[in-house]
């Protein structure tokens, strides 16, 4: 498998009195297969996996696959800090029809290298196409470079999602192996993409899929003149989605939108009042809401 393009990670809407939105959900993937994304990344960082119940985790995998309707690849975080925890969710999303699986480097035990190379290697073995998930902000502790290679020569280990705000570890990997690199973050899309990414795992694709679809297309067509204009217009969106902990500002936005309510679970909560006046005069100079 060979992922390239925009792939949303997904938010996972919530219900006044707390529980999932399947109905929301559904019509946030038909609108994201609808607006051209390669792409969709259900139940992540951005989905707020850390506070969905195991049920929960499946429904929301087997809802955005089933909306999906093959318009579009379904990536799924089924990761966790234990393996056998990694390997039941995986096992499920294989089930239910999943594309391939977000896998991201197990947090608060902070493995060693070894470690890491025999977590990500046992959910491989499974036969899953594996998207492994750099990113130390979140789990404290970096996937090292000769741990993504040795994993490269798995041959179900397809790419990875680089959320360390390094543009070096983008060209580290390409001069070290062939595994595809994704950025996971908007406003390095363009960069990483310049010196080698094949896309991005965007959470501004959530308020704007067609535009930051055609961004990167543009980019990897080598037409940065083009694609840097589009970084420009849209960059005020890309800083203001991270003003507070990802994804509160998203899920802000899209409340703004109309498209999903603004429902978080503890401890995430709703943002300052500081950030929702930044979000909402970005969006009106965009001409979003």
């Amino acid at each position: 498998m060979t992922l390239t393009g925009t792939f949303t990670a997904l938010v996972t809407p919530f219900n006044a009195d707390g529980g999932v939105d399947y109905t929301a959900l559904r019509e946030l993937v038909q609108w994201q297969t609808a607006s051209g994304v390669t792409g969709i990344v259900p139940v992540g960082t951005t989905g707020e996996s850390p506070t969905l119940e195991f049920a929960e985790h499946i429904k929301v995998i087997e809802v955005t696959v089933e909306a999906a309707a093959k318009k579009a690849l379904v990536v799924a975080g089924t990761g966790a800090n234990a393996t056998a925890e990694a390997l039941e969710l995986t096992r499920e999303a294989a089930h239910i029809g999943a594309d391939a699986t977000l896998q991201v480097t197990p947090y608060y035990n902070k493995p060693n290298a070894e470690g890491l190379f025999r977590h990500f290697s046992a959910v491989a073995d499974l036969g899953l196409p594996v998207v492994l998930y750099n990113v130390p902000g979140r789990s404290g502790k970096e996937i090292p470079l000769d741990t993504v290679v040795r994993l490269a020569g798995h041959p179900n280990v397809v790419a990875i999602k680089e959320a360390a705000g390094s543009v070096e570890r983008v060209s580290a990997i390409a001069n070290a192996c062939e595994l595809t690199v994704l950025s996971g973050d908007d406003s390095l899309a363009l960069p990483m993409i310049s010196v080698g990414a094949a896309g991005v795992i965007s959470v501004a694709s959530n308020v704007i899929p067609g535009e930051v679809s055609a961004l990167v297309r543009l980019a990897l067509a080598g037409n940065l003149v083009e694609a840097r204009e589009m970084h420009r217009m849209y960059y005020p969106l890309f800083r203001d989605l991270f003003l507070d902990t990802n994804p509160i500002p998203v899920k802000a936005a899209l409340a703004m939108m109309g498209r999903i309510l603004p429902v978080y679970r503890l401890p995430l909560c709703e943002p300052s009042e500081h950030v929702r006046e930044q979000l909402l005069h970005t969006l009106r100079a965009l001409n979003i809401i």
